[in-house]
């Protein structure tokens, strides 16, 4: 029989959470700058489960949306 958190791990839906290191590769960032946003109330939310760090997927894609664009973007709005 399989244990009971193996079958809810399995489960479409489950969230997936990311760990630190997830979101650093996903980012090409490293595990510090990913740590160093947390502590400065800087990076994308997260959950505290006991001393584990887990990240939401939409979360995380929602702060990358939240974050200043640049670019050609930027000169269509009136820039030089």
């Amino acid at each position: 029989m399989t244990p009971p958190f193996v079958e809810r791990r399995k489960n479409p839906t489950t969230p997936a959470l990311m760990t630190e290191h997830e979101v650093a590769s996903r980012l090409h960032v490293s595990v510090a700058s990913v740590r160093r946003w947390r502590l400065l109330g800087q990076g994308p939310m997260f959950i505290k489960i006991g001393v584990l760090v887990r990240y939401r997927p939409e979360d995380l894609n929602s702060w990358l949306e939240a974050q200043p664009k640049g670019g050609s973007e930027d000169l269509k709005k009136g820039g030089n």
